[in-house]
């Protein structure tokens, strides 16, 4: 997913006003990088192999670590963690998925449609240079229309890491499903929470600010006043999961706490 990439653009220390410019050709070059690359690697050229291969060498995780490393040993740990997503109110009747050896299984049933579950570092764009960092931890609640739909692209990227796929195999399985329609579509009104106090979103901005993200299929920042002056929604195309991500801070943790104040 391209969730965990747009946060770390964010998390660096970007305001909404002082560094919007900044933070606004930072998500260009994102989606002009990402872009390229999928193209490149879904077409198989072979000059595309040598630059992320220079890539990988300087990436601070180059390689999938074991899979131990991605595991939280204690169920009941993991459980609370994933609720921590979203308000109690909503988590706590929210069915919970926990990682295994085999990928994620229910590990609570829930009733109001919501799912919640610890994203892992693959949740991000496989050009992502935390891709493989087994320190993420990143607590999501999602809402039943996602829960049902986009959440489902994360289900089958989590059994193809932990069959050793390649990141390149990772991205033809995903486009091969998507169209195939082996993966349903998504739905309108699709979102998700991620106000865990807990959360370790990446090693720049670690448990960074509670946000929700919005999804929405193909473009649509513009008709969501994205990325402009003064508008509090941040968007990021991700043509791996052909979707667009709106993402907006809100001021308090899941548990009622605020939270630290945006810069501005």
């Amino acid at each position: 997913m391209c969730l965990i990439e747009l946060r770390q653009a964010a998390s660096a220390g970007y305001s909404l006003t002082q560094d919007k410019h900044i933070l606004e050709n930072l998500v260009r070059k994102h989606r002009f990088k990402l872009i390229t690359l999928v193209f490149l690697v879904q077409l198989g050229l072979a000059g595309a192999t040598r630059p992320a291969a220079a890539q990988a060498e300087k990436a601070p995780y180059p390689a999938m670590a074991t899979v131990d490393e991605y595991l939280i040993p204690d169920e009941n740990t993991e459980i609370a963690l994933a609720r921590s997503a979203a308000p109690a109110s909503i988590s706590d009747r929210a069915e919970v998925m926990i990682l295994g050896r085999k990928g994620f299984a229910t590990a609570a049933r829930g009733t109001n449609g919501f799912l919640c579950m610890v994203e892992r570092s693959w949740g991000a764009s496989t050009d992502a240079p935390e891709f493989w960092n087994p320190k993420i931890r990143s607590p999501i609640c999602f809402n039943p229309q996602a829960a049902r739909t986009f959440a489902r692209i994360f289900l089958m990227k989590t059994k193809l890491v932990l069959e050793g796929k390649s990141k390149a195999e990772i991205v033809a399985a995903t486009a091969s499903a998507l169209d195939k329609k082996e993966l349903p579509a998504l739905e309108p009104g699709a979102m998700c929470y991620m106000m865990s106090k807990q959360q370790y979103l990446n090693d720049q901005g670690a448990s960074w600010h509670p946000h929700l993200m919005f999804f929405v299929s193909g473009d649509a920042a513009k008709s969501w006043g994205a990325d402009l002056p003064g508008s509090p929604i941040m968007a990021a195309n991700d043509p791996e999961e052909r979707t667009t991500i709106l993402m907006v801070w809100v001021g308090n943790w899941s548990d009622g706490s605020p939270a630290p104040p945006m810069e501005h």
